[in-house]
């Protein structure tokens, strides 16, 4: 009753996915609208969540010996200096030997174009050029000053609100650390009874993927950091300790974040050490990604976070573009916690047993439907 025998079956079911999908991408739509208002909220509630999933773990040891404010304030403590003595180190280390890289780059910049000039390549380009680009750069400058100053003023509300989300996150984190069970059992407390047992599983699945995740990139990033460090070092690269702490960076965007810091440090060796070097360093550190990849990643994370490659490099790019490097990095852990969520909740049936022809014999009408097998006898 209530529909049109003449329309199509195949019309009706496809009418009918199209609403519930277009209502769906409208409640995504709305949230994405949502968050993008209360963008800095986000961010803060984000790094609190990535900063608890860390500090979790070192919480929960010391308030074996103590109580849980004290473990949660020591736990912070504990991170906080281990942030300036890395700081502490990067910049003592740029400081020792940025003069000598100074002079080094500058020999490796005019090698460079003396390749550029002289070499074998089939385009030129002499010290003329580089000087006329320079000069075209200078007179850009000048007269776009007003508006270099003006993105340097709204810079400076960036900087206020990095501080004011990073103020706040910590605040976050300070509570999460010290009572989240009982803030997640509050939340709890106020949904309808018959709802309580959904969103303890939901909640649970996301928390342990999102943790894992967290947890495990912190590892791996620390672990990239000092490869790439050793490398640099012994290969004698200056500024190895900056551009190992760079390649620890990298390594939490997904995907485009190491091979960027993979060019920088690519790029000193060159300019610093030569041809020879770069190579070696560009090599060294692809063979450090692929570590990463191949033995860190399953064996760290294991199978808290289960996403293919492709559907990694989706995120990335779909997040990249929605919101920029925020969304490179925030699109994955987000995407692993609503699948570990959906395949919790669902109910999945059995896989098929046959095989799943091709394409071209399903063109060709080449299946043949498989029997069930026969009723065993008594």
């Amino acid at each position: 009753m209530g529909h049109d025998d003449t329309v199509p079956s195949w019309l009706r079911s496809a009418a009918g996915w199209s609403w519930r999908l277009l209502l769906v991408v409208a409640a995504v739509a709305l949230i994405f609208y949502a968050t993008a208002q209360v963008q800095l909220v986000f961010v803060a509630v984000f790094l609190a969540l990535v900063i608890t999933s860390v500090l979790r773990p070192v919480t929960d040891v010391y308030a074996r010996v103590m109580p849980r404010g004290l473990a949660t304030a020591l736990a912070l403590l504990s991170a906080l200096l281990f942030i300036a003595g890395l700081l502490t180190y990067v910049i003592s280390s740029v400081a020792g030997q940025w003069e000598a890289l100074a002079g080094e780059f500058t020999d490796g910049i005019d090698q460079i174009f003396d390749f550029l000039e002289n070499g074998p390549l089939p385009v030129t380009i002499t010290a003329d050029d580089v000087n006329g680009w320079i000069e075209n750069g200078r007179q850009w400058i000048t007269e776009h000053g007003g508006d270099i100053a003006s993105q340097a003023a709204a810079s400076a509300g960036s900087v206020f609100e990095a501080f004011a989300a990073i103020a706040l996150a910590i605040f976050c984190t300070v509570f999460f650390l010290a009572r989240g069970k009982d803030m997640w059992t509050w939340f709890l407390n106020q949904l309808p009874a018959r709802s309580r047992d959904s969103w303890k599983v939901a909640g649970g699945a996301g928390w342990y993927t999102f943790s894992g995740y967290a947890r495990g990139t912190v590892i791996i990033a620390i672990i990239d950091g000092i490869l790439a460090g050793i490398l640099l070092a012994v290969l004698g690269v200056p500024l190895a300790a900056p551009l190992a702490v760079l390649v620890f960076i990298g390594a939490f965007i997904p995907i485009i974040g190491a091979p960027l810091a993979m060019i920088v440090a690519a790029v000193v060796a060159l300019a610093a050490d030569g041809v020879v070097t770069a190579l070696i360093v560009t090599v060294g550190i692809a063979l450090i990604g692929q570590f990463e990849g191949h033995i860190l990643q399953p064996l760290i994370m294991g199978a808290q976070v289960s996403l293919h490659p492709v559907v990694v490099a989706i995120s990335v790019t779909a997040g990249t573009l929605i919101a920029g490097i925020l969304g490179a990095v925030v699109s994955v852990p987000l995407v692993a916690v609503a699948w570990s969520v959906f395949t919790r909740l669902r109910h999945k049936d059995p896989p098929m047993e046959e095989e799943v022809p091709t394409a071209k014999e399903i063109a060709l009408g080449d299946v043949t439907p498989r029997t069930a097998p026969p009723a065993a006898e008594d």
